[in-house]
């Protein structure tokens, strides 16, 4: 009995190590866009919150690629630690680091060069397009050293630094807010200076990252490595459903940006953009207990240990849907003075908290899914995992988007987010049950 109460609070010290720091590091991750918002709609306007709603589909497609490329090799380097095997285990880190580096130059290229073309494609018209080139194109400067921030977050935590990740995140948070202020007031920077506000606090990040590897704490360490095809591969299909997961957004706002621009008018698309910041409070807690987690799933599973793997999995849904509701409750309750936060004119502020109890609904039920879909890709079943977020990122959420509001109204628009999550949650359910139905399967 002893030893069963030693093993379970080992795996309870566990979800606290891992769990608490990657919830804050998302929630502080996510005050990045909260305190540009705050500012930008204070500093700049209600039409600058609503620029920025607009090119979103193209920061958030960025910011897929990288999760695709970061969760693949994460996953692929937790296994391979579990299996204590170091040498492969590298292999996989410098792989993903060369990956980052390569689309993050892609990305760069297209979002310097072809600013004014993209924003045109997002629905940038008159009121919007200035505001919103200005933002996309200095934005797009530090996508590089973004990316490569990204990639080394994932990678040290699963590398036993999760502490040194949220220490990064919370000096560069607090150098964004000090950044935001400097450059949008007394220098007047406006939309630019936001956006180097950002960039310049994700470089930051970056290099504190870097001191994880002069220190020489972990395996981790830089070298040559020949690229393999095999493991390049490997690395895109174990990322591909958090990949897919993460284009949710930019393919949801660039639906939800047309419905409302085609039907509800400007005030739908800067409520809409406000919905969005005070929204990433609520994503900080749900990813960061997916991405916490992923190191002791992937690592349970590469040790075969399936009585950790089911606790942390069971863990993971506990902590996530109550995460949720009391998210849900605090932006119902608190509505009107976080939505002020953001600088909100009058008939803005009216509108959307008259919207958020029929939009944050949907909060609880995608908790599920996005745990869910951890647990799948952690543990090796890519194809489930893939079919999920195929299903919540590409088809039904664009479905139910684009439908719903010409069947029901426009103002349905606000509840198709809880309409398609629900939907994807059968599937998910079912999925699971499938795939489990002869226990789990090692490789």
């Amino acid at each position: 009995m002893q030893e069963v109460n030693k093993t379970s609070n080992s795996r309870v010290k566990n979800v606290c190590k891992y769990v608490l720091p990657a919830m804050l590091s998302h929630v502080c991750f996510s005050l990045f866009s909260i305190v540009d918002g705050v500012f930008v709609g204070n500093g700049v306007g209600t039409n600058a919150l609503g620029a920025i709603g607009l090119v979103m589909p193209f920061v958030n497609a960025i910011i897929a690629i990288m999760m695709l490329i970061n969760v693949g090799g994460a996953t692929i380097f937790a296994v391979q630690v579990g299996k204590e095997d170091v040498k492969s285990a590298n292999k996989v880190f410098r792989h993903g680091i060369i990956l980052l580096i390569g689309v993050s130059a892609v990305f760069t290229i297209a979002g310097v060069f072809f600013t004014e073309p993209l924003c045109t494609l997002f629905g940038a018209g008159e009121t919007f397009h200035e505001l919103a080139t200005e933002y996309l194109f200095w934005y797009s400067i530090f996508i590089i050293p973004s990316g490569l921030n990204m990639g080394l977050q994932s990678y040290c935590r699963n590398d036993g630094a999760p502490i040194l990740v949220t220490v990064s995140v919370i000096i560069s948070t607090a150098f964004n807010v000090v950044g935001d202020w400097l450059l949008i007031y007394p220098l007047n920077m406006g939309m630019k200076g936001a956006a180097i506000a950002t960039g310049a606090s994700q470089t930051i990040a970056c290099l504190i990252m870097l001191t994880h590897f002069v220190r020489k704490r972990g395996i981790l360490r830089f070298g040559k490595v020949k690229l393999n095809g095999g493991l390049i591969r490997g690395i895109f299909v174990h990322g591909l459903p958090e990949g897919i997961s993460q284009l949710s957004t930019p393919i949801t706002s660039l639906c939800m940006n047309l419905v409302l621009v085609g039907m509800i008018g400007d005030v739908g698309v800067n409520a809409y953009s406000v919905l969005n910041y005070a929204s990433s409070f609520f994503f900080g807690v749900i990813f960061g207990t997916g991405e916490g987690l992923q190191p002791l799933l992937g690592q349970s599973y590469g040790a075969k240990n399936e009585k950790d793997l089911k606790f942390y999995f069971k863990s993971g849904l506990f902590i996530s849907f109550f995460g949720s509701v009391f998210v849900t409750l605090l932006y119902i309750v608190l509505g009107a003075p976080i939505c002020t936060l953001f600088g909100a004119d009058a008939v803005t502020l009216d509108y959307t908290v008259k919207i958020i109890p029929m939009y944050s609904i949907g909060f609880i039920v995608m908790a599920f899914n996005t745990m869910i879909s951890a647990y799948l890709y952690s543990t090796e079943r890519s194809y489930h995992s893939t079919i999920i977020s195929v299903l919540r990122s590409v088809v039904i959420n664009a479905a139910v988007i684009l439908l719903l509001p010409r069947l029901f109204g426009a103002e349905s628009v606000w509840i198709t987010f809880a309409v398609y999550e629900a939907i994807v949650l059968i599937v998910s359910v079912i999925l699971l049950k499938h795939s489990e139905r002869n226990g789990i399967i090692f490789k």
